[in-house]
């Protein structure tokens, strides 16, 4: 496989469902101080890719890469939900070890290696010895065998499954083109019922602009700090709500949600939309007076509204990858997917190395450090 790779203008990137993708990502990122890159991705002869066949030079797509300071004057290159371009699936780590070969002309000399988010469905999500008899999904095999089968006819055996994923691995996909009688109808009884209960107990869902961001951070410090998690100061959500792409080819758009009663903040969510996919990007809810079931009704208001606004299609944005009490992400499991839709597992972070002794001592360092990244 011969891939062309040719740098464009991030405003450039083509429209796309993945916001990750998007030129408002690039611009985001570069509020936040990553350093961002796109690229047109072309085969430079005859290949069959994706069930086609492409003419010699036909662009196939676009890639969005941000790099990333891991300290040491060292960078990684990230690309976050990319390459779009699902090859046959044998000849998947053959495409991504020829842009990554063709990338390392265009990265510093510093940069350590390049990691892959990728959005490409995992091909254990499909075999059914990987599913248990009443249907759950078991999970992919140890990295070692998807290493194997990843590297399967590379000539470098370089790619290697990171550590953790920096996005969402696993999530659950509503089909919106459904009227909502129907939606609401596919979703478990109790997600039905505790959405009908927030509404006659009055809680409503609104778009809230920025001068009210400060009633979302409240929300989202008492979420995180109930949960022990590390989080974003304020000024992160303020350059993502204050992100404007219009002047670009792939302008995304973010909106604030707020379920409240008399004027009471309960529950919010960062809602994204890009082409026709809505995402649940950022959330966060009130540990009082959870009777109300604010967060059921957010999400039956987030659902509503991007409908209205011409979505296909919803990503609910990260669930544990199989129904296990023990995994920290059990919980939105179990929320989530009584919404109904579509369970979607992706491959995940890979990396691949451009100077193998520092990734090494990155990775080693890595291994103690899991978490996602937005």
């Amino acid at each position: 496989m011969n891939v062309d790779i040719e740098p464009k203008p991030t405003r450039e990137i083509i429209p796309t469902n993945v916001l990750q993708q998007t030129a408002f990502w690039a611009r985001l990122k570069n509020k936040q101080g990553w350093g961002t890159h796109a690229f047109d991705l072309s085969l430079g002869k005859s290949e069959a890719f994706s069930g086609t066949r492409l003419r010699k030079h036909e662009r196939e797509g676009d890639i969005l890469i941000t790099l990333r300071a891991i300290g040491g004057g060292r960078y990684m290159a990230y690309v976050p939900f990319g390459p779009e371009q699902l090859p046959d699936e044998e000849r998947r780590g053959i495409w991504l070890e020829e842009i990554s070969e063709q990338l390392r002309n265009f990265l510093p000399e510093d940069c350590l290696f390049i990691r892959y988010d990728l959005c490409w469905e995992s091909p254990w999500a499909r075999e059914e010895e990987y599913f248990s008899e009443d249907g759950m999904w078991l999970g992919p095999p140890d990295a070692y065998v998807q290493e194997m089968r990843m590297n399967f006819d590379t000539r470098n055996f370089n790619l290697r499954k990171a550590p953790s994923d920096m996005l969402p691995a696993h999530t659950v996909m509503l089909d919106l083109d459904k009227e909502e009688d129907a939606l609401l109808s596919e979703m478990k009884s109790k997600t039905r019922y505790n959405i009908r209960l927030s509404q006659r107990k009055g809680v409503e869902v609104r778009r809230a602009g920025m001068d009210e961001l400060d009633k979302w951070f409240r929300l989202y410090d008492e979420t995180y700090t109930r949960n022990r998690l590390a989080a974003n100061d304020l000024s992160f959500f303020e350059q993502v709500f204050q992100t404007r792409a219009d002047d670009t080819k792939s302008p995304g758009e973010v909106d604030l949600l707020l379920a409240e009663k008399d004027g009471e903040a309960y529950a919010g969510m960062f809602l994204a939309r890009s082409g026709e996919r809505a995402t649940y990007l950022y959330g966060a809810s009130s540990g009082q007076d959870r009777n109300l079931q604010a967060s059921h009704a957010l999400q039956w208001g987030a659902i509503q509204h991007s409908k209205t606004a011409g979505c296909k299609e919803y990503d609910m944005f990260g669930i544990s990858p199989t129904p296990d009490p023990e995994h920290p992400m059990y919980g939105l499991y179990r929320f989530k997917t009584g919404f109904g839709g579509s369970k979607v597992h992706r491959q995940g972070c890979w990396d691949y190395s451009l100077d193998e002794e520092g990734y090494e001592q990155y990775r080693l360092a890595e291994m103690n450090a899991t978490g996602y990244h937005l």
